[in-house]
């Protein structure tokens, strides 16, 4: 008989949760509380509860070419930073080309999910729903996959902000933040400068009085647009990930935080923290230090007290006739559908091999999808560990011993400690690639570019300096794409094409001798970490090596 999976939650995670099970031969039913797919990247005027929400004018922090899923490019003339609303049309293409839609149930609760009496024989869940009609049902699944994400339960520590029950103003979580309007010409402070604090302080600053930016920390501040106008996610590939490994941490922080004070002195703004660039989870903001620089938004220290309508901020200063706070401060995770013993979430910290198996399941039917925090998009990294649950599922795929697992859990906690920032912010932060490759090799599709600077070396060349994105994971083994070669090599055509909107006859500019230099001296690195057994010899006579890869540098 075919195995039945549930599926909790229709947006990205879950869509690609579907995808992955038709792919294996599996049976997916898809239970969608709302009357739609899209998850947190669906608009909606009023926020329901316990369901992710977000303001009007929200665009992605990703590309388009990193945040597409791995066989399903996003159309060419999409913009590289996409609106809400290009997302769901691309989510929606992507459900009717592989034919999703008709395998979830809209409109339908998930009440519980609970393992069956004989689940360390059989691994099967009872699954309780119900429907809108208020019906109640209950149905057996032989596994179960949870995709409900980490955006659904705001943070409101109103406890940590004396004299809140005194304010006279308006005051709720950025979830509940929709439009601008309503506050023109108002005083209005934002709580917090991650991503959504920033945008909300920069969108509110056009139409308010003023607007107070409040940090505890400070933060570093990330563009969009990178180097040459690319977007910047873009120009992080694999050598870049490899040189980050091997260099001192603080010295590669040193090297970025160096080229974003280029852009804008983080002290002069009064953003600059005291932990270093990658111990916190970076705010991706354009316009933050513009409109710093117009007056709009002042950076301001923790908040003290309320009292009325006026707040009071650790550095003595006083803001009268505050109208507006915005509690930017984050979420909280958890499933209160399934027992404990099962998921046990404590302080946003959960104990799950690769994120994913709860490792003490008898066995291992339960995959929590989409419970991470890159820097970059969730989409494909959902859809690796849809594809990796899905054949463990099946039995292709044994997880280690319950020890071996539990050991790897308690590895990565403690890294994570050393490097971030204590925060319930950063219980579930991973690095993209690292994480991707971490992934790709338990389920065989991890790209072998070794073998591939022999086979094809203008596509290993594409796959080492071009960006790491997602077609790389369909170059080999299970869900092998015959399209994953033309996606890669024409991924800069499809970044260059929304851009292109007038005529320009001007000539294109001739390759940089600065990025050859580049490219020579990682290629050189890279090729002396492969051949690393035979440094010595190389070391002594390192002609021989280079005449092997000189073959594969950039031409000028």
């Amino acid at each position: 008989m075919t195995r039945r999976v549930a599926i909790v939650g229709a947006g990205s995670s879950g869509l690609t949760c579907i995808k992955s099970c038709l792919d294996e031969g599996l049976e997916p039913v898809c239970f969608e509380s709302s009357d739609d797919i899209g998850g947190l990247w669906r608009f909606k005027e009023n926020p329901e509860p316990d369901r992710a929400s977000i303001y009007h004018s929200v665009i992605i922090n990703t590309s388009k070419e990193m945040m597409c899923f791995s066989d399903f490019p996003i159309p060419a003339h999409f913009p590289n930073f996409m609106h809400n609303s290009l997302i769901m049309d691309y989510f929606r293409m992507y459900a009717d080309h592989f034919q999703l839609t008709k395998h979830i149930r809209f409109n339908t609760i998930v009440l519980q999910v609970k393992q069956r009496s004989d689940f360390s024989h059989s691994g099967q869940w009872d699954v309780e729903i119900e429907k809108k009609s208020g019906k109640k049902e209950k149905h057996i699944f032989d596994a179960v996959m949870i995709c409900v994400g980490h955006h659904c339960h705001p943070n409101l520590p109103l406890h940590d902000f004396p004299g809140i029950d005194t304010f006279k103003g308006t005051y709720f979580h950025s979830r509940d933040y929709k439009t601008p309007e309503e506050w023109r010409n108002k005083k209005a402070v934002v709580i917090g400068v991650g991503n959504s604090g920033g945008d909300i302080a920069v969108e509110l600053s056009r139409v308010t009085k003023q607007v107070y930016l409040s940090t505890r920390r400070g933060t570093w501040v990330l563009n969009r647009v990178g180097e040459n106008g690319m977007p910047l996610d873009l120009l992080y590939n694999r050598v870049v990930n490899f040189v980050r490994t091997i260099l001192p941490f603080g010295f590669f922080c040193s090297l970025g935080e160096r080229q974003l004070n280029q852009r804008f002195d983080h002290s002069l703004y009064n953003l600059k923290p005291k932990h270093r660039l990658l111990s916190q989870h970076p705010t991706v903001n354009d316009e933050l230090p513009n409109r710093i620089l117009s007056g709009t938004i002042q950076v301001k220290p923790n908040i003290r007290r309320f009292q009325g309508s006026s707040v009071e901020f650790d550095d003595g200063s006083v803001v009268e006739d505050v109208a507006l706070v915005v509690f930017a401060t984050g979420y909280r995770f958890s499933f209160p559908f399934l027992a404990s013993h099962a998921v046990s979430v404590s302080e946003n910290k959960v104990s799950l091999y690769k994120y994913v198996f709860p490792p003490e399941l008898d066995r291992p039917t339960l995959a929590i999808i989409g419970l991470v925090q890159p820097l970059g998009a969730i989409m494909p990294i959902s859809e690796m560990q849809a594809r990796w649950a899905t054949r463990v599922f099946k039995g292709c795929i044994k997880l280690p011993s319950v020890p071996a697992m539990l050991k790897e859990i308690q590895c990565k906690q403690e890294t994570m400690a050393k490097r971030y920032v204590t925060s319930q912010r950063h219980t579930i932060q991973v690095d993209y690639i690292t994480y991707m490759d971490e992934v790709a090799e338990l389920l065989g599709v991890k790209p072998r570019i070794q073998g591939m600077l022999l086979t094809d070396p203008r596509l290993a060349l594409n796959v080492m300096f071009g960006p790491c994105t997602p077609y790389q994971y369909r170059l080999r083994g299970p869900g092998k794409w015959a399209g994953a070669r033309q996606a890669i090599l024409t991924q800069w055509e499809r970044v260059a094409q929304p851009m292109q909107t007038r005529p320009c006859n001007e000539p294109k500019p001739k390759r940089s001798s600065k990025l050859l230099l580049v490219l020579s001296a990682a290629a050189v690195g890279l090729a002396a970490y492969m051949y690393r057994n035979n440094l010595p010899a190389f070391l002594q006579d390192p002609t021989a090596l280079l005449e092997k890869i000189k073959v594969y540098l950039p031409a000028q």
